[in-house]
């Protein structure tokens, strides 16, 4: 592991003021994923700018909407009474996420930019276009069950790991920075990029830019998270479904659907919503909805699969938010 140094922030703009100005600095909180990156030799960093004494753990909720700090704990969040009444999607995607001892490190801002999961990107033995742009997409050519069917290109099939992301993508939340001049508002769907000619940036954070909260606006919404796993506990998602729908009188006034496991951003399934919008619940709706959200799928060799897992995940998330309307 590379050497390093360590400096404790004293306010945001010092923080700030660091990486910015040492392009070798990084903020780090919770460290879950960065300190295992800097283990295995694919991140470096000689300043690592410890973030925990900053005031950005609350959780607010205001007339509008609910604002949670970039440094609250994955537990903290998960397990929040108003959270759990009023975004149950957030709260079930926390609970599938890692395990509970890395919840109860982990921090909200750390796990949306935690990096991809893909094992050649983690491993410095192949060649890896995230990791040295130019040299090749090991994936593409591999093992690749895991790996993304939407949004990718030709030099990057990795899919995003986040649970919550997804959740956040299904409420249209919006990622509040702080760069060295002002703080800026990004909604989620423009926060996160595809990988398209440039893999190696994956957000349009710029230089120095720190995440200091998250907002999501109320919604009178039921919502619902749904993770498939290889197995029950502490493993990423083959595929998932975070779902909110408005529903009056057996119709579905508007959909919101996201989709993780699938694609290097967490994945809205627009065509989906605008065909359950104005539709009955029912059977029929459903199966239609499903068939709509993996229309342009492109599946890689391994990884076919998940278009029907897509479908049957869908179908049962619907089904499941019907039940309890």
């Amino acid at each position: 592991m590379q050497p390093f140094s360590y400096a404790q922030a004293t306010s945001k703009e010092a923080a700030i003021a660091t990486v910015e100005q040492d392009k070798n600095a990084v903020f780090i909180a919770g460290g879950t994923d960065l300190l295992g990156l800097m283990k295995d030799g694919v991140a470096t960093a000689n300043t690592l700018v410890d973030i925990n004494t900053l005031p950005l753990a609350n959780i607010e909720f205001l007339s509008n909407s609910i604002r949670i700090g970039a440094v609250a704990r994955l537990s903290d969040v998960a397990f929040h009474p108003q959270i759990q009444e009023s975004y149950p999607v957030i709260s079930q995607a926390l609970q599938q996420s890692a395990s509970p001892q890395l919840r109860n490190m982990a921090t909200v801002g750390g796990n949306l930019l935690q990096r991809v999961r893909c094992g050649y990107f983690r491993d410095p033995v192949f060649p890896c276009n995230k990791r040295n742009p130019g040299v090749g997409c090991s994936a593409i050519t591999g093992y690749n069950r895991m790996h993304a069917i939407f949004g990718t290109s030709e030099h990057c099939i990795a899919v995003h790991p986040s649970d919550l992301a997804v959740a956040l993508t299904a409420l249209d939340a919006v990622i509040c920075v702080q760069g060295m001049e002002a703080e800026r508002r990004i909604s989620i769907h423009d926060f996160y990029l595809l990988p398209g000619e440039t893999p190696e940036k994956e957000t349009i954070l710029q230089s120095g830019e720190l995440i200091v909260a998250i907002e999501i606006p109320h919604y009178i919404y039921q919502s619902y998270y749904l993770k498939i796993r290889d197995r029950a506990s502490y493993e990423f998602a083959l595929v998932s479904v975070a779902i909110a729908l408005d529903v009056e009188q057996d119709m579905i006034k508007s959909a919101k659907i996201a989709l993780g496991g699938v694609a290097p951003k967490p994945w809205r399934a627009w065509e989906a919503e605008n065909l359950l919008q104005g539709k009955p619940i029912n059977a029929a709706t459903f199966t239609d909805a499903a068939v709509a959200a993996v229309r342009e799928a492109q599946p890689q060799q391994h990884n076919e699969f998940k278009i029907e897992l897509v479908k049957r995940a869908l179908i049962r998330a619907l089904s499941v938010v019907a039940t309890e309307l």
